[in-house]
C-alpha cells in the first residue's frame, strides 16, 4: 500500500506541530521520520494511523482519502515502544487477541485462527514460547511477540513509534537486522519513528528528516549522509568537525593553509562554513603541502573497531576529532603530544543558508 500526504497541518493551540507536510511513501517500504524530539515525527505517525486528526491536508492510502476514516477503518498495525502486551495472557492469546475480537463478520473461525498464530509465532522464532506469559520473556522477545499481534489482522500498513528504544544497544542491533528482513519477506509498507541516526540509516529503505514540525530532506542513506541539502541535516546525521573561518576566493576554496578548486568560478570573496567527519580527516604525520593546519594530539582512545582521536589546533576553542582504523592507526604509530597536519579527504561546504558546493 502507498501512501501520500498533501499540505498537512497540525497546531497544539498556539504551538505549530506540523507545517505543510507533503510525503510519498512507496509499496512495500521502509520508511524512517528522523529527527530530534519534538520535531512532529511521532504526531506525524499518529495522524496517519487516525489516533490524531490534521487541522488541514489530505491523506491518501493507494489513491483513497483517508483523512476522516476511523483508525479502526485504517487497517494500520502498530508497534510501540514499550510493547503493551496483556500481562494476565500468555503469547499465543496476546498474538490471536486482535484476530478474536474482530467483528464476527470478519472474524476468522478457531481453527484459522490457531494457524495463523501458529504462523506468525515461528515467523518471529518463538512457536516455543506460545505458553509463556510476557514476565518470563526477555525485553528483545517481547518486542518480536508485540510484532506478530500487529501482524495477526494482516494490517496495509505497519506503523512503529521507537519500537527499540527500551532495549539495550546489542538487542537493538540484532532486532534491526531481524525487523528488516522480515519487513521485506512480507513486502508489508512500513514507516519507522526514531530519534536515533544509526537506527535509521541501518533500517530503512527512505529516510524522512524533521525539525520544528517541518521536512528538511527526505532521500536514501547514502544520499542523506554524502549529499545532505543544508546545515542541519548535515550536523545530525553523525558527527562532524565545523571550520567556520574558510572563504571561497577567485574561485578556489581556502581553509586555513588548504586550497581546493571549486566546480564553479566565484570571483567575489565569500564566507562558507566547511564540515569534514571525523573518518573524512586524514591525520599526516609530515607536512607535506596543502593541509589546513598543523593540529597537537590531545588524547587517543580505541573503541571497538575503530580509534578515535582527538585533535586541538592553535588558536582553536573546539578540539577535532579524527576516526582511524587500527590498521591505519598503527601504520601511522601516533602519540599523544605528537603534531600531525590534517587533510580533508571529502568535505561539504555550506554558505549559509543554502549549500554552495559539494567537494571530494
Amino acid at each position: 500500500m502507498s501512501i501520500r500526504i498533501e499540505h498537512l497541518e497540525k497546531h497544539f493551540g498556539g504551538f505549530h506541530a506540523l507545517s505543510d507536510i507533503n510525503l510519498q511513501v512507496p509499496t512495500g517500504s521502509l520508511t524512517a521520520l528522523l529527527g530530534p524530539s519534538g520535531c512532529g515525527k511521532t504526531t506525524l505517525l499518529r495522524i496517519i494511523a487516525g489516533l490524531e486528526q490534521a487541522d488541514s491536508g489530505k491523506i491518501f492510502f493507494d489513491n483513497e482519502e483517508v483523512s476522516g476514516k476511523h483508525v479502526r477503518e485504517r487497517k494500520v498495525g502498530f508497534m510501540f515502544q514499550h510493547y503493551a502486551l496483556f500481562r494476565h495472557m500468555n503469547v499465543f492469546d496476546n498474538v490471536a487477541f486482535g484476530l478474536q475480537v474482530l467483528p464476527r463478520s470478519k472474524r476468522p473461525n478457531k481453527a484459522e485462527i490457531d494457524a495463523r498464530v501458529h504462523e506468525l509465532l515461528k515467523l518471529v522464532q518463538l512457536d516455543w514460547r506460545s505458553k509463556a506469559y510476557p514476565s518470563q520473556l526477555s525485553g528483545g522477545q517481547r518486542q518480536r511477540i508485540a510484532l506478530a499481534r500487529a501482524l495477526a489482522t494482516e494490517p496495509k500498513l505497519l506503523l512503529l513509534d521507537e519500537p527499540f528504544g527500551a532495549l539495550d544497544a546489542k538487542v537493538r542491533k540484532e532486532l534491526r537486522y531481524w525487523l528488516r528482513e522480515i519487513h521485506h519477506t512480507l513486502g508489508i509498507t512500513s514507516i519507522l519513528v526514531t530519534h536515533d541516526q544509526e537506527e535509521a540509516l541501518e533500517m530503512a529503505d527512505e529516510i524522512v528528516v524533521m525539525n520544528h514540525g517541518k521536512i528538511e530532506q527526505i532521500g536514501s542513506s547514502e544520499t542523506l549522509y554524502q549529499r545532505p541539502c543544508n546545515v542541519f541535516v548535515t550536523e545530525f546525521l553523525g558527527e562532524v568537525n565545523m571550520f567556520d573561518n574558510a572563504r571561497i576566493e577567485r574561485g578556489e576554496l581556502h581553509i586555513g593553509d588548504y586550497r581546493e578548486p571549486m566546480s564553479e568560478r566565484a570571483d567575489e570573496r565569500q564566507n562558507v562554513t566547511v564540515y569534514v567527519r571525523p573518518h573524512e580527516l586524514a591525520l599526516l604525520p609530515e607536512h607535506t603541502g596543502n593541509t589546513i593546519a598543523a593540529a597537537c594530539i590531545e588524547d587517543i582512545h580505541a573503541i571497538g573497531p575503530q580509534v578515535r582521536v582527538t585533535l586541538n589546533i592553535a588558536g582553536r576553542e573546539k578540539p577535532l576529532h579524527a576516526v582511524l582504523a587500527p590498521i591505519e592507526f598503527r601504520q601511522l604509530a601516533l602519540q599523544i603530544g605528537q603534531t600531525v597536519w590534517l587533510y580533508p579527504r571529502q568535505l561539504t561546504v555550506f554558505r549559509l543558508p543554502e549549500m554552495v558546493e559539494y567537494v571530494i
